[in-house]
């Protein structure tokens, strides 16, 4: 059986796949337990390295560098979705200009590193006379790449959709902005949530650049805490412990993409009851 894009791999070639995915499984778990034997062998596993954990201060301040995190990451995902709604609008315009503009705008701003966005604003705002906190510089930062990412995101979903939605607005009187946002764009969003949630992912891990600019987030407190001689200088502890606790908000996001997914999927397939024949309705009728 031949599919147009793809061979269906006959027995010798799925045993040869099988091989190359025990083989690959077993070079990652080799390469991580030489990692692990090494943190072992120069003493980052002694109990020493880990008291720190146990201090109630250490605790809250943990927890209060992950509640910084989550609020830079919820400030920049609510913008970068406004953002990206927005400037997927406009490349989508009738009005030359206005896609222009828009089309400019995102790929300006996808091209450049969300770093270097963040030193933009941190230290550049200043020098023109406006004030900028380190946590501003992270969310507009992240705002502009993350949005200018999603706009194209948006943008593939509506031209994904059948043209009858449109042209069913338009037959409605609906104008050219609530055909957008009242029926293209949550259509596209519904589409493309896996896409829109990954990038949020993304967003979401990009927050520990903002410790660069001394803003104090997770990936800032850990290394704060590894600095300290008081606690044996943990920084491969404290680097391990962050680095759990960004995987595990990580995972707990893409769990709910995958939620949102499953619930997607499950309301098309709704089985809306067909209306009565038309004759049984004109019985009715005149009974």
């Amino acid at each position: 059986m031949t599919n147009v894009l793809f061979d269906v791999p006959g027995p010798k070639a799925r045993l040869r796949y099988r091989t190359y995915a025990v083989v690959g499984t077993l070079v990652v778990l080799a390469f991580i337990g030489y990692i692990g034997w090494r943190f072992y062998d120069s003493s980052q596993f002694t109990a020493r390295k880990w008291e720190w954990l146990q201090y109630a201060q250490v605790q809250r301040d943990l927890v209060g560098a992950v509640l910084s995190t989550l609020q830079a990451f919820a400030a920049a995902a609510v913008l970068a979705l406004i953002f990206g709604a927005i400037f997927a609008a406009g490349r989508l315009s009738d009005h030359a200009w206005i896609r222009g503009v828009a089309g400019f705008v995102v790929e300006f701003f996808r091209a450049i590193p969300a770093l270097i966005l963040m030193f933009l604003f941190y230290f550049g705002l200043p020098t023109v006379g406006v004030p900028a906190s380190p946590f501003l510089g992270v969310v507009f930062g992240l705002t502009l790449y993350n949005g200018s990412v999603l706009a194209e995101v948006f943008r593939a979903g509506i031209q994904s959709l059948p043209k009858g939605q449109s042209e069913a607005a338009y037959a409605l009187g609906m104008r050219k902005t609530q055909v957008m946002f009242l029926v293209l764009l949550p259509q596209a969003i519904r589409a493309m949530l896996p896409t829109i949630i990954s990038q949020l992912v993304v967003l979401l891990k990009d927050t520990a650049l903002g410790f660069i600019i001394t803003y104090q987030e997770l990936l800032y407190y850990a290394r704060y805490i590894g600095s300290q001689g008081t606690f044996g200088r943990p920084i491969v502890p404290s680097t391990i412990v962050a680095t759990a606790i960004y995987v595990v908000m990580c995972l707990l996001l893409t769990a709910l993409a995958t939620y949102l997914e499953r619930r997607n999927r499950r309301n098309k397939k709704v089985v809306v009851a067909p209306p009565p024949p038309v004759t049984e309705t004109l019985a009715a009728a005149s009974a």
